[in-house]
């Protein structure tokens, strides 16, 4: 199938940006999304921490954003859209179809949530529906969501999950969040608690599966 020729498509399209870090990926979307009439890819990126920038610049109707990317998370720059850029409307598309996810995407200001999985067809409706102003959730996500409850961590017991990745010791931790030692350790105790694990390793690994990291 061709893509449409540019004299074809309507005299409005869709702007889209594209955040994906799998080049392959990203390739094969902004083909697929490109033979869409009234869909255009104006601007592709492959780390977190240039979405922000690239979307000032591109001025998109929507970001269409992954959400493990290097340099910073979709999730974290939606946020950071959401202030910079008020007019763009933010869908978050992930392999990881984590309820934990789907909750921090909203509270970020997404209009949308979607895995990969689904057809081309879908996504492209969902980026004509959230750009109408309406949200958009996969709908077995939604309700799991919905079964898993909230996050029970706090701010400060998730970053301290996050510090004590790689082997980080409770002196690492502490340095790198500007804690005492006895603190972290308090931070972790009631992560642990919290996520009905024997430690903080098997803490943070349960906290990713949850999508509260």
């Amino acid at each position: 199938m061709d893509e449409m020729p540019e004299s074809r498509r309507p005299a409005k399209c869709v702007r889209v940006l594209l955040a994906e870090d799998q080049g392959m990926m990203r390739g094969a979307l902004a083909l697929l999304l490109g033979m869409e009439p009234d869909i255009e890819v104006v601007a592709q990126v492959g780390a977190g921490d240039e979405i922000v920038r690239t979307a000032l610049t591109a001025r998109p109707d929507v970001a269409l954003l992954d959400i493990e990317l290097p340099g910073r998370s979709g999730l974290d720059a939606a946020a950071e859209l959401r202030e910079e850029c008020p007019d763009c409307r933010v869908l978050i598309l992930t392999t990881f179809g984590r309820p934990g996810y789907l909750r921090r995407a909203m509270e970020a200001g997404a209009a949308g949530f979607l895995v990969k999985d689904g057809p081309v067809e879908d996504l492209a409706e969902a980026i004509r529906q959230v750009l109408r102003g309406e949200t958009v959730i996969d709908p077995a996500l939604a309700a799991a969501a919905l079964s898993a409850g909230p996050n029970p961590l706090t701010p400060r017991e998730a970053d301290a999950l996050r510090a004590s990745a790689d082997g980080a010791t409770i002196a690492d931790i502490a340095a790198a969040l500007h804690l005492s030692e006895s603190t972290v350790r308090n931070y972790l105790s009631a992560a642990i608690g919290k996520t009905g694990t024997r430690n903080r390793m098997e803490a943070a690994r349960e906290a990713r599966r949850q999508g509260w990291l």
